[in-house]
């Protein structure tokens, strides 16, 4: 075994059993100090209950859990409860005995408590409605940012002397906190327009608590020019990234920017035309007609007389000339269906009209790739096979009027990045103020126990290893032959010299120790009654006698 652990163990054998339990006492008590220390500044003194609730709610179990004797604590913003860690699950029961919290935005639980005997039709309607609001109320606070909601509905009605339907509206108001509520604002109107029958989106209205209005009329993203706009924007990106696909693995991620300008068409278009093929025709009817027609003609002529002038006179007819025809007519008309074909084409996408495109390259990268000696006719050279390259990524085209332009510059380090707002010093230390003040305490006490616990413990191990002697302390009769005999005068045991010491004799390794040490008497008969009282006694009998005799 090592010099070290023997003596070490010698050591802690020689401080003795008292000694040894009261450094283990003060070790466990230091030890658990701590840990009760760190599991109590750590543990929040409050824990969150109810969050979200309103005012009344507020009140209401501010007085339930005053009256149980139950401590509590308002949030800043006055809609959080707050009570004493570990108390939770029984404040919780006892509010909900009390049916506690109750919301302002009831839901469909509004028809528990609706009884059937001598309910209207229009009580059941403003349950209806008030239920509905409620639910949609409850729907959009489950939103993000979204902290409190309320929400109004009108239903559609129609009177009896009324010609039109009045059309549903909605409105909601919103607390909200975050910094893009406008998107939350379409998102709700969406939202309330799908839950209400007959509701469209641009009859509902929302606002935030502080009365700005975030949306209302007609949806700004279904207009023309936001559509147009999300188009090109979305060309624009798409071009953009065939330019760093057909790049990067040649000059790498940050060794070009590209930018990309489009102009896109996005008017509604329709076209109808009709195609005939004369090639392809079918016999549709075919109609014949024949005629068959055959005449005679006969005249008779009288003759002009004197007789045909005088009265009851028969005159005779002539023959006069005949003539006789036929005809044969003979007609056939075929009609042919000619093959036809109708085209109706609406177009609602897009065209781009022009685009044009810039791309700016890191010389240095190039003078890396060509070689530090590179001329500019090579850079000037490469640069033009880059151009090449984006044009075909990008699907340039001259005849439309498209624009590029590559260029080769030197960057500037350090613009890389995009610059991201950092929280300022003030910001960062209010967020984690608990927590700063938590580790604080800890670090106090921790420092305490250590000064007025270990400091005096190690102190006190440090005196007793220094007196190695003392710890294990002389034999009884090197004690007694170092007390005066009773020949001896009293006064020699108040000597500088060691008591026993002869005149001449050689000092002893326990000398030179007691005399570096050099004990009070009183000490030194305090070892010996520990060591053997009885021998002790005795020692003290024979001083006691040693006056009356010599007297």
């Amino acid at each position: 075994m090592p010099e070290q652990i023997q003596s070490l163990i010698a050591n802690l054998r020689g401080f003795g059993v008292r000694r040894l339990a009261l450094m283990g006492g003060i070790a466990a008590l230091v030890m658990a100090v701590i840990g009760v220390a760190s599991v109590y500044l750590n543990r929040p003194a409050y824990e969150t209950l109810y969050v979200g609730l309103d005012r009344n709610d507020v009140n209401q179990i501010g007085l339930v859990l005053g009256e149980a004797g139950i401590g509590f604590d308002v949030g800043a913003d006055g809609t959080s409860v707050l009570v004493p860690a570990g108390t939770t699950a029984q404040a919780r029961m006892l509010l909900a005995e009390k049916g506690l919290p109750t919301s302002a935005n009831a839901g469909y639980e509004l028809f528990d408590n609706v009884g059937s005997l001598g309910l209207t039709s229009f009580m059941q309607q403003i349950t209806r409605v008030r239920a509905l609001e409620g639910e949609i109320a409850r729907t959009i606070q489950s939103i993000a940012g979204v902290k409190a909601a309320r929400v109004h509905i009108v239903m559609s009605e129609r009177a009896n002397f009324r010609r039109d339907e009045q059309q549903p509206s909605a409105s909601v108001v919103i607390r909200y906190a975050g910094a893009d509520a406008q998107k939350s604002a379409q998102s709700i109107r969406h939202l309330v327009a799908a839950a209400v029958p007959g509701l469209s989106a641009d009859k509902v209205t929302v606002l935030d608590s502080n009365g700005n209005l975030l949306a209302a009329g007609d949806d700004p993203s279904n207009t023309s020019a936001a559509r147009t706009l999300g188009v090109e924007q979305t060309v624009e990106a798409q071009i953009g990234d065939n330019i760093r696909r057909a790049l990067t693995p040649y000059l790498g991620p940050d060794n070009f920017r590209a930018s990309v300008k489009a102009d896109v068409n996005t008017d509604t278009r329709q076209t109808e035309e009709t195609i005939f093929d004369p090639e392809s025709r079918v016999e549709r009817s075919v109609q014949s007609v024949r005629t068959n027609e055959a005449s005679n003609q006969k005249q008779a002529s009288t003759p002009t007389s004197v007789e045909q002038n005088l009265p009851e006179t028969q005159t005779t007819t002539a023959e006069g000339p005949q003539s006789s025809s036929q005809n044969d007519r003979k007609e056939e008309i075929t009609n042919y269906e000619i093959n036809s074909k109708k085209i109706a084409t609406v177009s609602n996408g897009y065209s781009v009209t022009k685009m044009s495109i810039a791309v700016v390259v890191n010389q240095d990268r190039l003078k890396t790739i060509l070689g530090k000696d590179a001329t500019p006719e090579q850079i000037a050279k490469r640069v033009a096979d880059i151009q090449k390259m984006v044009a075909s990524a990008t699907g340039f085209d001259e005849k439309r009027g498209d624009v590029i332009d590559v260029s080769s510059v030197e960057f500037i380090d350090g613009l890389d990045g995009e610059p991201v707002d950092q929280p300022g010093m003030l910001a960062s230390i209010g967020t984690h103020a608990g927590t700063l003040i938590n580790a604080g305490a800890f670090i106090v006490v921790v420092f305490l126990v250590a000064f007025f616990g270990l400091r005096p413990m190690a102190a006190a191990l440090t005196a007793s290893s220094a007196k190695p002697a003392a710890v294990a302390g002389p034999s009884f009769d090197e004690v007694q032959r170092s007390l005066p005999t009773p020949d001896a005068p009293v006064a020699a045991i108040a000597s500088d010299t060691p008591a026993g010491a002869l005149p001449g004799a050689r000092p002893t390794p326990l000398d030179d120790l007691r005399q570096k040490i050099r004990p009070a008497p009183q000490e030194r008969l305090a070892r010996m009654v520990d060591l053997n009282e009885e021998r002790t006694a005795q020692i003290l009998r024979k001083w006691a006698a040693a006056p009356e005799a010599a007297g």
